[in-house]
């Protein structure tokens, strides 16, 4: 994709960061979290830390008022070859400076009231470099989009992608990215598993 076909979009405000930073402070402290801010412009990428008891979570969060978060096209320039944006390879490279209890918290202001919050969603930098990667295919751009309409290139239908509601900022959400849950182990056929058995039984015998 040449350079100049990538469409613009809306850089948050720094007055808009900075709310959307004390929002989510606010959100983890009622839920009983101990909330720390990292000040400046100089920062790494987190903006928060929230810790309860031993538990502690990196918080990066990012604002928006036009329904999509651009997140890894600061990595764009570095990812083009040949004068075409490997998209891909900036979203592999922006996921890349994260470690570990990393989670963003995504505050969008799009259609929401002055006496309403913004919807807040949280992500782990791998769930939401996988949505990107969708829409990338789809949308042909590295955003992070709220919901986008696509064509399926098999059916031809038009189709609407949203943020998943298990996303939505609450205690549940919250439970989920402090406590990952472990990858269930792929189940093994029975007419394999017989025949490991029988494999392991007579290795035993030949030993």
């Amino acid at each position: 994709m040449p350079l100049q076909a990538v469409a613009t979009v809306k850089q948050g405000s720094w007055p808009i960061t900075v709310g959307a930073a004390g929002i989510a402070a606010a959100q983890f402290a009622r839920c009983g979290f101990d909330v720390m801010n990292q000040a400046g412009h100089d920062k790494p990428w987190y903006d928060l830390v929230v810790t309860k008891g031993p538990n502690l979570l990196k918080i990066g969060v990012k604002a928006s008022e036009d329904g999509r978060w651009h997140l890894a096209e600061s990595y764009l320039q570095r990812a083009t070859q040949s004068n075409k944006l490997d998209i891909h390879r900036a979203i592999a490279l922006w996921v890349d400076i994260h470690g570990e209890r990393t989670v963003y918290c995504l505050v969008q202001f799009q259609g929401v009231a002055l006496n309403q919050l913004p919807r807040i969603y949280l992500a782990t930098p791998a769930e939401i470099a996988r949505r990107m990667r969708e829409s990338v295919e789809r949308k042909g751009d590295a955003y992070l989009y709220e919901h986008y309409e696509y064509t399926d290139a098999g059916s031809g239908a038009r189709e609407i992608e949203n943020l998943p509601n298990s996303w939505l900022f609450s205690h549940e959400r919250i439970q989920e990215v402090l406590f990952p849950q472990p990858m269930k182990p792929i189940p093994m056929p029975a007419q394999r598993m017989n025949v490991t058995r029988m494999e392991l039984h007579g290795a035993a015998m030949t030993a």
